[in-house]
């Protein structure tokens, strides 16, 4: 089994498994919230968000086919890179149970409060496009980094959503009952570790390109092996990344730590 079939089927499952946890839980909300009426709108732009970003994939593998361009890669990369990153830490902010809910709430809420098909059909088709279009930069990046659309990498996504069927039908019948703190927590620490890893990438292009210099660090040959870059470069890019995040998470929490004192203490007031 291929490096690519793993990685393309694990990315297509995460993304996909998300959507569907996030039009699961909407629906569920607006069942409860009186608007069950509108649940088909809601599948209706989710299956709209599918197509688009299977349009969107046919467009970009298009319009990045023919001549080889390290930069333009090493841009894409970078880019996939940085929405990983975006993700993973949405993802772990949002792992707690009650800023989960809170966030559908509001979301589903709003688009209660307007009461037509259309901002129930946009919510769902908005939810599932921000997953499509990071699917298909998450997946050409990773078509660029493995040389090519390999037979593994169309193998994992099919297998990928032959999973997503099966799970789509369970995930309905479950909504309420799946742990999402475990789930969120994982696919955070794994799309964090897959940008780390296309950052290295992303450099290796520059640098292919003399757009960066190469110095090679001693005695970590062993890190091509598990696909990093073992240059100064782009291992000093990728500390300084991994202590960013670090320190804007910690931030993050001391935030919400003390919102919660305070809104304790204005009640104890109250």
């Amino acid at each position: 089994m291929s490096s690519a079939f793993i990685q393309a089927a694990v990315i297509l499952l995460r993304e996909g498994l998300e959507a569907m946890l996030v039009i699961a839980a909407l629906a569920a909300y607006l069942t409860k919230a009186g608007g069950g009426h509108r649940v088909k709108s809601l599948y209706a732009g989710a299956l709209a968000a599918i197509g688009v970003s299977i349009v969107a994939a046919w467009l970009f593998a298009l319009l990045n086919s023919g001549q080889h361009s390290d930069l333009m890669e090493g841009i894409i990369i970078l880019f996939a890179a940085a929405l990983m990153l975006y993700v993973s830490g949405w993802l772990m902010v949002k792992q707690d149970p009650h800023g989960w809910k809170e966030y559908l709430a509001a979301k589903a809420d709003n688009a209660l409060a307007q009461d037509t098909a259309w901002a129930v059909a946009a919510l769902a088709f908005l939810a599932v496009f921000r997953e499509g279009a990071e699917t298909v930069l998450f997946i050409n990046a990773l078509a660029t980094t493995e040389g090519g659309w390999s037979i593994g990498l169309f193998g994992g996504l099919a297998a990928a959503t032959l999973g997503l069927a099966v799970l789509f039908y369970f995930i309905n019948l479950i909504a309420q009952k799946i742990p999402l703190r475990p789930l969120f927590i994982i696919t955070s620490a794994f799309l964090f570790a897959m940008a780390i890893k296309f950052i290295g990438e992303a450099v290796q292009e520059f640098q292919e390109q003399s757009i960066l210099p190469f110095t090679q660090v001693a005695g970590a040959d062993w890190l091509s092996a598990i696909g990093l870059n073992p240059t100064v470069e782009a291992l000093s890019l990728q500390l300084l990344v991994i202590l960013f995040a670090l320190a804007t998470y910690s931030l993050v929490v001391r935030n919400k730590r003390l919102t919660r004192i305070d809104k304790a203490a204005r009640a104890g007031k109250a």
